[in-house]
């Protein structure tokens, strides 16, 4: 595995593309060398349930919010529908956008791959009724989706 031969510090960047948690990314460097992609996206995730809400806040703040232009190129390929949606539906995104932000304290969290923006702007809509102890979680299994698509490309790369 291409991973287990990088310097540190190019690890810790390729894994901060990963998740932007400087505590998931600081226990993510302690497994490697690692034995396979499965062993990877394993340690992944149980590393990522190990971290804090504070760790995880920190891990969404590394993303644009939906519907949001972006120089990050795995961000604009994720969120790549939004692009040929609707004016009304990226109205309704950045309103909903607004008060998620305002509600819970931090971006909408969702795991964009795949999904049109019209299901991205119904998914914000539904968990915006959320209390916000079940949305932080909700949003931290989004993030792991992510995590783990974004680690499967870097394997890829």
């Amino acid at each position: 595995m291409r991973l287990n031969d990088l310097p540190e510090e190019q690890l810790k960047t390729a894994l901060t593309q990963c998740c932007g948690s400087t505590a998931w990314v600081r226990k993510m460097l302690d497994i490697f060398p690692v034995k396979d992609e499965a062993a990877l996206l394993a340690a992944a995730t149980l590393l990522w349930h190990q971290c804090t809400e504070k760790d995880w806040l920190e891990a969404f703040d590394h993303h644009p919010k939906i519907g949001d232009r972006t120089n990050n190129k795995w961000a604009s390929e994720e969120q790549s529908s939004v692009a040929d949606t609707t004016t009304t539906v990226l109205k309704d995104l950045e309103e909903g956008n607004r008060l998620y932000l305002e509600k819970f304290g931090y971006i909408f969290i969702v795991c964009a791959t795949g999904k049109p923006a019209e299901e991205m702007l119904s998914l914000l809509q539904k968990r915006l009724s959320n209390p916000p102890e079940k949305e932080i979680k909700t949003a931290m299994e989004e993030q792991d989706k992510i995590t783990r698509i974004r680690l499967q490309k870097l394997l890829a790369s």
